[in-house]
């Protein structure tokens, strides 16, 4: 209903829908679904770690509860309810669904077969020591920092990352009109993938599928023919 001094601006609804859409879609894609390639990392998954951080659990450290980790995250960068972020702490700890786990957990986080993991309030973790990696030098002017969500604290927009986590650990994500699925790869070959590239720039994919033979499964597998996985 129209009221007086009210500002109505017309517009086509096929514009409208247009926009409003795209802006969702990038909304999702920049803020939950999809991994930033510089540390291939969802948002969730780097406030956990920041978290982790800030709550002095390096992997030399004692361990501390899930839900005084799933806590300090949720309360300070990632209000988006505890059952997914504790269930994505709990998938950065298994070591059949990571490569090189981020989390080192103590407790049941779950197997294989597909049992789940116990209740956040009788595991515990700590950061693994590959994590360092992803943080180490953070302190350092060496990314940017954004205001949280209620913009009382920062948290970094990505880690400093030298490790390359996007490559060794892959991903997967369903966004709004995009998706993503980058297999897991060994982190040997990678970095030796890297150097080569580094001393040469228009190495083909055909030499460096010599030093980077496949996918590097965490639960093993053959790959038979190599057509699909170039």
């Amino acid at each position: 209903m129209y009221t007086q001094n009210e500002k109505l601006i017309p517009v086509y609804i096929e514009d409208e829908m247009k926009n409003s859409y795209l802006t969702y879609a990038m909304s999702v894609i920049v803020g939950r679904a999809l991994p930033d390639i510089r540390d291939g990392l969802k948002p969730v998954h780097r406030r956990i770690l920041y978290a982790m951080m800030d709550l002095g659990l390096e992997h030399t450290k004692s361990y501390k509860k899930s839900a005084r980790i799933v806590g300090e995250c949720l309360g300070k960068y990632h209000p988006h309810g505890d059952t997914a972020v504790y269930d994505s702490l709990v998938r950065m700890v298994q070591k059949f669904s990571l490569r090189y786990p981020l989390i080192d957990g103590q407790g049941n986080f779950g197997s294989v077969d597909g049992d789940t993991a116990a209740a956040m309030r009788y595991t515990e973790a700590r950061m693994d020591a590959i994590a360092d990696e992803l943080l180490d030098d953070i302190d350092k002017d060496t990314v940017d920092f954004v205001p949280n969500f209620d913009e009382s604290l920062e948290e970094p927009s990505v880690l400093p990352a030298r490790l390359p986590n996007l490559l060794v650990n892959g991903s997967s994500g369903i966004a709004v009109g995009m998706a993503t699925n980058i297999p897991p790869h060994n982190l040997s070959e990678i970095v030796d993938a890297i150097v080569k590239v580094i001393a040469d720039p228009d190495v083909s994919i055909k030499d460096l599928m010599k030093i980077v033979k496949g996918p590097d499964f965490p639960t093993g597998g053959i790959i038979c023919g190599r057509d699909g996985i170039k």
